[in-house]
């Protein structure tokens, strides 16, 4: 065996172990056996296959090596489709993630390996292959999306290789493949890493794949390539004991065919009949709501006329700064001029701020000079077709780049996010002005900051609402994205971040926002719409028998194509078609606000008994309800958000 230097230290060693360079091909002997090593090289741990007789001068070797971010040697890239690192969330700081190295070997003799050497924060996953090769087969997976051949462990070994890498990486299970384990690095939280800084993506549809990487405001979420099991494993309700990853000494778990417990929603709930929904007027008539001293008198009504039929434009500028917070509804005339008052000198305070930072201390501030610079980028690419941003010099571009740098003083922690100028200038164009556009930005970050957030675990969550949701739906449509590898709905990211913005066009946003800002008939109605244009588009990817890459095709390509006023609809009536449902799953009605949990901390022997008893009758009340107001033109709302 070959010595050690010094700076590399031994952890574990497993002799009879085979690689199998090509474990499809019965006919073939592709076996090559071996020794698996988890070495210490440097401080960093590696995942190491070396054959018996190992020739380090002839046999190839593929090995892991960081880009040189200043300008050295040039690497040979494994993987054609590997693009430049990118993320939705935080492209400000980008600076202080690791890159992810991209593959590369250095050769290959008559098609079989030498030897590999994977650093272990380069593994994604493992797995047992699905084809029957026996249970000491493993199957490795890079974060590149590379599966490296499969490793036959002739003698054992598969548990205490695991129990070994536990010492530097966490392992957890799959909620959909029980033959699939999950690596993640001890420090990353809550499943903290950006969608995109995982680079699982195939060369596919690098040429589209790249020009969103590189500028996301060219293309759309539906240009990605196949993106592989992530979110499957990800995206888990966080009460779920699979969202908390095994610690160092737990007892690992055997690698067999039986799935791992969580609550599956099946075919098995009859739904019942899905009710026909009209929509309303818009809101026409404002002054019949104010009393005299100009209170809104009842703002329920408003935000149930409003979820109805939306507001004429005329009403929008002054509704909307109720709808977001700016102005209390029980707020009079006098208070609100005093609001506007207080608002437009913090406002110009917050201002001030920014405008009199220096070049200097700018230069000396690398987290304000990215905002700055991504700010200036993105302005000059949003909503450039509208009149109000068209054109050089355009006045309401200067109010874009001036209300978001604003908005980094006012949250800079949180800062500036790609998608945040998607956001504001609806806001600008119908309010006119600054102050209010910029209170109103606030409001509405109040309802989706989350969205924006580093770790992005509001994204992976409403990803799996959205999945429960489907699945309670169309359990046939989900078993058929799941075939496809599109079981994720990773290509809904998009939609659910910024609300639809580019799916719609600009005017069918404006009506569509202030619909999802009434918080009727439930706080995650957004959800709903996802699943109304979902369905709607479920018997051509069927009947189509679309594959991963041209389901994600089909869904960019419905930008938009959508008919706002029948997917509204569609929300609605699968709302109404759950709640009325008496024996929806419970992880169901927790998405759609139906369930309330008893408040008591102590309970008695029977106490299961009648909360099951209490929220079946529950359900069937809120379900009644619901269908009896909606249908009657006064939707009530489980949760409303504002007094």
């Amino acid at each position: 065996m070959e010595t050690k230097p010094e700076s590399h230290k031994l952890i574990f060693e497993k002799e009879g172990v085979y690689l199998h360079t090509n474990a499809k091909r019965s006919n073939q002997d592709t076996t090559i056996p071996g020794f698996i090593r988890i070495v210490k090289r440097d401080g960093e741990p590696a995942l190491e296959w070396s054959p018996v007789e190992e020739d380090v001068r002839n046999a190839p070797s593929v090995f892991y090596t960081k880009k040189d971010g200043e300008g050295g040697e040039e690497e040979t890239k494994f993987d054609p489709g590997y693009e430049p690192d990118w993320a939705v969330i935080s492209t400000v700081k980008q600076d202080r993630r690791q890159e992810h190295p991209p593959v590369r070997e250095t050769g290959s003799i008559h098609g079989q390996w030498g030897s590999f050497s994977l650093p272990l924060s380069e593994l994604y996953s493992l797995r047992r292959p699905r084809f029957s090769l026996g249970k000491n087969f493993l199957v490795l997976t890079t974060r590149g999306g590379h599966p490296l051949p499969p490793l036959h462990f002739h003698r054992g070994g598969t548990r205490e290789l695991l129990k070994a890498m536990q010492r530097f990486i966490r392992l957890a299970p799959s909620p959909v493949d029980g033959r699939l384990f999950l690596a993640y690095p001890h420090d990353s939280g809550a499943l903290s890493q950006s969608f995109d800084e995982l680079h699982l993506f195939d060369d596919t549809s690098a040429d589209l794949v790249s020009r969103f990487i590189q500028d996301p405001y060219e293309t759309t979420f539906g240009g990605f390539s196949k993106v592989t099991n992530f979110f499957q494993g990800a995206l888990r309700h966080p009460e779920s004991p699979l969202s908390n990853r095994l610690p160092q000494d737990a007892h690992l778990p055997h690698l067999a065919d039986e799935e791992p417990g969580f609550e599956l929603i099946t075919c098995g709930v009859e739904l019942g009949p899905r009710p026909e929904v009209k929509r309303g007027k818009p809101l026409d008539n404002w002054d019949q709501f104010l009393d005299s001293e100009g209170r809104v008198t009842d703002s329920q009504r408003v935000r149930e006329l409003v979820f109805r039929g939306g507001i004429v434009p005329s009403l929008r500028k002054e509704v909307w700064k109720f709808l977001l917070g700016f102005y209390p509804w029980k707020s009079t005339t006098v208070e609100r001029e005093e609001i506007l008052r207080v608002k437009t000198d913090e406002y110009f305070r917050m201002k001030v701020q920014w405008k009199s930072v220096s070049e200097d201390q700018e230069m000396r501030n690398s987290l304000f000079r990215g905002y700055r610079s991504l700010i200036e980028r993105d302005v000059n690419r949003t909503d450039r077709l509208n009149s109000f941003f068209s054109g050089n010099e355009n006045p309401g571009l200067v109010l874009l780049n001036d209300v978001l740098m604003t908005y980094c003083m006012f949250n800079f922690d949180l800062g500036y996010v790609q998608g945040m100028s998607d956001l504001l200038s609806p806001l600008l164009f119908v309010t006119q002005n600054e102050v209010e556009s910029f209170w109103c930005l606030t409001g509405f970050m109040d309802l989706v900051h989350q969205n924006f957030e580093e770790s992005q675990e509001a994204m992976k969550q409403q990803l799996l609402q959205l999945s429960l949701l489907l699945r309670a739906l169309d359990p046939e449509l989900c078993d058929y994205l799941d075939s496809q590898d599109s079981g994720s709905l990773c290509f809904c990211f998009r939609w659910l971040l910024i609300w639809f913005k580019r799916e719609f066009t600009f005017e069918d946003i404006l009506s569509l926002w202030e619909v999802m800002w009434t918080r009727l008939p439930c706080e995650t109605f957004h959800l709903l719409m996802a699943c109304s244009i979902l369905e709607s588009q479920r018997e051509e990817l069927i009947d189509s028998n679309h594959d991963f890459n041209s389901i994600l095709k089909h869904i960019n390509e419905l930008t938009m194509k959508l008919d706002l006023h029948s997917v509204l609809c569609g929300a609605e009536a699968i709302y109404l078609q759950l709640a009325h449902c008496k024996e929806l799953p419970v992880k169901v009605q927790e998405v759609l606000g139906l369930y309330v949990p008893s408040s008591s901390s102590e309970e008695s022997p029977d106490s299961e008994t009648r909360e099951t008893d209490a929220l079946l009758n529950q359900s069937e009340s809120r379900g009644a309800t619901a269908c009896q107001s909606f249908n009657g033109q006064t939707p009530k709302c489980p949760h409303p958000t504002h007094p």
